[in-house]
């Protein structure tokens, strides 16, 4: 099956957000430029790692353009909703940042997963070519998804389900 490749230059809105409960949300990262609107599906673990690799890169730019200015990242709560229907065209499996200096916007390239029989001339891949402060803004948002799931054990550091929890370090019991 032929790869479709997505080119959303630039963005006028770029996004991620949840559906679903805590323990049971599935992430999303969705895109939109001008008529053609891009929703893919995300780890959790993506979206953190993520942010921290677009600080990295903004510190980087900052260091090779000193001229630049700060990205920022402002952002409501509303702005940052998915638009709908939420319909995602793949499950992402590596994503990559790049930096165009002439038009002075970043481009997050997600790549789908690819299962071990599937062909790798098949993969399809997204370009979402956005501002350094839509990027921020995006991720700093995505930080704040991630810290609003399940409580963390103390014990033994594994979330707790709202129905309970078997802590292993505790053998189970509450005591």
């Amino acid at each position: 099956m032929p790869s479709t490749e997505y080119e959303l230059k630039p963005v006028t809105r770029i996004t991620t957000h949840t559906v679903g409960e805590p323990g049971k949300r599935v992430f999303y990262l969705q895109g939109r430029s001008d008529d053609l609107m891009l929703t893919l599906i995300i780890e959790k673990q993506q979206i953190q790692s993520l942010a921290v690799g677009v600080e990295q890169f903004l510190q980087d730019l900052n260091e090779r353009y000193p001229e630049l200015s700060e990205a920022s990242d402002n952002f409501t709560e509303i702005e940052m909703e998915l638009e709908t229907p939420i319909d995602p065209a793949f499950r992402v499996g590596q994503i990559g940042l790049g930096y165009d200096e002439d038009t002075d916007l970043m481009v997050l390239v997600a790549r789908e997963i690819q299962d071990e029989e599937d062909d790798e001339d098949s993969e399809d891949v997204a370009r979402f070519w956005c501002t350094r402060s839509q990027l921020r803004s995006m991720c700093q948002w995505g930080l704040e998804l991630a810290s609003r799931g399940r409580p963390i054990c103390g014990n033994c550091s594994l979330p707790i389900d709202p129905k309970g929890h078997f802590c292993p370090k505790r053998n189970g019991h509450k005591h």
